[in-house]
């Protein structure tokens, strides 16, 4: 399904996650692993460890099977459980349900990074085909690059506004 010209639908859409990604590196800048699972006490919030699990699933969850590139999906049906759409975000400040930071931060940015490549090998009649129609967002969004694009950007910022928030709830203020 790709192929090896860049589109500008491609270009645009990563130059964006890019941004997303660096942000992301800015608010995880003076969290410490000893937080990163913690919700705080009386505020109904997720916490970092669940943010940045959530997010590195999707990139194998729904962006590389989107563009055709299931082959390069990690299995994610553990994940899928404890970070995907309607799972619970559970305060763990003894480490015992969640992985270590390092190890989130880690799939995170190399899962997000692998599908930056694979979209950026789109082109652009790839990004602008119409939903199959089993796909999970047919009916809500009308395009392969509208589903990336969301994915990519949207999504993910809608998470980092989470982790900022909680940021500020435990003191530590805004990261910029």
């Amino acid at each position: 399904m790709t192929t090896t010209a860049t589109g500008a639908t491609a270009t645009a859409i990563i130059d964006s996650s890019k941004i997303a990604l660096s942000y992301a590196e800015a608010l995880l800048n003076g969290v410490t692993p000893d937080k990163f699972a913690v919700t705080p006490d009386g505020v109904d919030t997720n916490h970092p460890a669940w943010i940045i699990g959530h997010l590195a699933l999707y990139p194998d969850y729904m962006i590389l099977p989107t563009i055709g590139r299931a082959d390069l999906a990690l299995d994610v049906d553990e994940w899928n459980t404890k970070y995907g759409h309607g799972s619970e975000c559970v305060s763990d400040p003894d480490g015992k349900i969640y992985p270590s930071m390092d190890e989130l931060v880690t799939r995170f940015s190399e899962r997000h990074k692998l599908a930056q490549e694979q979209v950026l090998a789109c082109d652009d009649a790839l990004l602008g085909a119409a939903l199959p129609d089993d796909h999970r967002f047919k009916g809500r969004m009308s395009t392969v690059g509208a589903v990336v694009n969301f994915m990519f950007n949207d999504h993910v910022m809608m998470h980092l506004g989470q982790l900022s928030a909680w940021r500020r709830i435990m003191g530590m203020g805004p990261c910029m």
